[in-house]
């Protein structure tokens, strides 16, 4: 099926799970393909050359031009029943939870999201306590007994944790001005299977279902899928890791089961993207540099 009738197909999906057409409150539907899945997000390609391009290939102007407004036809559990499963886990039961995922819904959401722009090569950082570097040996993940608490790895159990630009490894061990960092290269091999949580909406396609009531499910769960990825990116602090971690460590552990070699996750001290990789071992160090610090900032709002 060719992407014309891939398009049309979902044109006529948003079509009939619109409702009241021609509401003064709702959005058209180049509106909506931009919102619910990033597209036309090239500069260039406003709403209204968005609408032209649409009523070309659906050959129906007065269908693009027309509001809607979405059905209530569809709904997730899954962002409800994460917060659920995420408040007994910080607080309640750990191991034998009395809540329960959809782990099958959750899984099939997984398959969206593979991450296809992985670098070759990724980073990362360690701040030198002396005068000597770390030898290129010593720039891996721990050993399993100083494994602490990690965005993504329990303790005791390390991971290897690595950035796509040496200043983000360097930015996400916060140093301090006058510090020297060791930054490892790390080659990465092929193929490398990970979950991509930085941009779920973007990252996700309804071009690839066939069936009308699938996409509006998938459309429903895409808040969900954003709400996993901020649990990976939230800022936490040093002192209450150990609690705030399990989350998100509980989170990887289910990719990790499922087969995934890690996950991809935005940095929240850097433009650049950060990579959890399940096992170091896959990873194969090139060479280490010294960078000094030479300025860290600090942005501040007022609460």
């Amino acid at each position: 099926m060719n992407f014309q009738e891939n398009t049309i197909r979902y044109l006529r999906f948003q079509a009939g799970l619109m409702n009241r057409p021609g509401c003064n409150d709702g959005k058209t539907l180049a509106e909506w393909m931009k919102e619910d899945w990033q597209l036309f997000s090239h500069p260039r390609m406003d709403i209204a050359h968005a609408k032209e391009l649409l009523a070309e290939i659906f050959d129906d102007g007065d269908m693009v031009r027309r509001n809607f407004s979405p059905s209530e036809s569809y709904s997730s559990e899954g962002l409800a029943q994460w917060e659920t499963l995420r408040h007994e886990l910080l607080h309640r039961n750990r191991y034998f939870l009395d809540e329960e995922l959809d782990t099958y819904r959750l899984k099939e959401l997984l398959d969206h999201l593979l991450a296809d722009d992985i670098p070759d090569t990724w980073y990362r950082a360690r701040i030198m306590t002396d005068k000597s570097p770390y030898s290129l040996e010593e720039m891996g993940a721990p050993p399993n007994h100083l494994a602490n608490h990690g965005r993504a790895n329990p303790v005791g159990i390390p991971y290897l944790y690595l950035g796509s630009h040496p200043k983000t490894a360097v930015s996400e061990v916060r140093p301090h001005t006058g510090e020297v960092a060791c930054v490892a290269e790390f080659e990465m091999p092929r193929p490398l299977v990970a979950v991509d949580l930085r941009n779920p909406r973007k990252l996700v396609s309804p071009f690839v279902l066939a069936d009308a009531g699938a996409i509006g499910q998938l459309r429903a769960d895409i808040p969900f899928l954003e709400r996993l990825g901020e649990e990976l990116t939230r800022p936490v602090l040093p002192r209450s890791a150990a609690i705030d971690y399990i989350p998100s460590q509980y989170l990887c552990e289910f990719i990790k089961k499922n087969g995934y070699d890690g996950v991809v996750y935005r940095s929240s001290v850097h433009d650049g993207m950060n990579l959890a990789l399940f096992n170091p071992e896959k990873a194969m160090a090139r060479s280490v540099s010294t960078y000094e610090i030479s300025r860290v900032t600090v942005d501040a709002d007022v609460m």
